[in-house]
């Protein structure tokens, strides 16, 4: 795909963007919920800063286009996108903590724990994981309760201590004992990879979709899961600061094991390649209907940020 042929993608992802931001705004609205008794303005402010602030919204993206492709409930879509994108981002909160990767910046912007302390960005993380499955068990998620039922197992399994979490907690060990090239691959579907595959197969669910098309579309994000790390690990050496929106080089510096440390550059763009053609190839049944998701995937391995 060349530039050119982003473009148009590029238009779709920021088309999906502005309603997801729109609902994500009025979800973190200070004004509290039935059952909830207050809102503090500062952990609202501090949830507000970690997800209002720009971002591509892929995640949300892919949660939509997934559902699209079966035709499901759109406003029920939004909701489990957004959700979603709760999740990812007390991820990038904690992640961004002294205890963790400590970063200063995330998305251009001072990260959560610089804008407002430590204590505050730990606090605002676990209100946003809390909300996301407030979000989809919510009725005004508009779908069957087993349907919901199942979203929130799925999601609980794709953030937990074997999915995202667990992979974050491989990702610190790494830093001591360096993996193997099975381990950075367990460690790297875990971490990244996880919510990027519940997000594709999300829309199946949603849709009340058969088990093959879930399967189907789990492998497609499990697929362009590992494309995502492997152009991250790839921009890590050779993007700057400001095109990023965030520290480079710190992998390296770190001495972190990752397959573009292990195998090089040009390993990793044949590889990258590999899975692009590997995630069209999944989509290949749904023809014309998947073309946004096929471009989604082209996306993940030759962006520039």
């Amino acid at each position: 795909m060349t530039k050119d042929d982003q473009i148009p993608f590029e238009a779709a992802l920021l088309a999906r963007a502005g309603p997801i931001e729109a609902l994500l705004r009025r979800l973190l609205d200070d004004r509290p919920l039935s059952g909830e008794i207050a809102r503090p303005q500062r952990l609202m402010a501090a949830m507000r800063h970690g997800v209002l602030n720009g971002g591509k919204r892929l995640r949300p993206f892919l949660v939509m286009e997934s559902a699209a492709l079966f035709s499901a409930d759109s406003e029920a879509a939004l909701r489990v996108a957004a959700a979603l994108e709760c999740v990812h981002c007390y991820s990038l909160i904690h992640d961004d903590l002294p205890a963790m990767d400590d970063d200063d910046l995330r998305r251009g912007q001072p990260t959560v724990h610089k804008a407002f302390d430590e204590a505050t960005a730990i606090l605002a993380g676990d209100a946003l994981l809390a909300l996301a499955f407030d979000i989809i068990a919510d009725e005004a998620t508009m779908l069957p309760a087993e349907r919901r039922a199942a979203l929130v197992l799925a999601l609980a399994r794709a953030a937990g201590a074997g999915g995202m979490v667990g992979g974050q907690m491989l990702d610190l060990e790494a830093e001591r004992i360096g993996p193997d090239e099975a381990g950075i691959i367990r460690l790297q579907a875990m971490k990244t990879g996880a919510l990027i595959r519940f997000a594709c197969e999300a829309g199946a669910i949603i849709a009340g979709a058969p088990p093959v098309d879930r399967e189907r579309l789990a492998e497609f994000g499990s697929a362009i899961g590992l494309a995502f790390q492997l152009a991250d690990d790839l921009l890590d050496l050779t993007a700057d600061a400001h095109q990023m929106g965030k520290a480079t080089g710190k992998d390296a510096a770190a001495g972190k094991a990752t397959l573009v440390a292990l195998h090089g550059a040009n390993w990793a763009q044949d590889q990258l390649q590999g899975l692009v053609d590997q995630a069209h190839a999944l989509l290949d049944p749904y023809g014309e209907a998947a073309v946004l998701l096929k471009q989604a995937a082209t996306f993940v391995a030759t962006r520039n940020s």
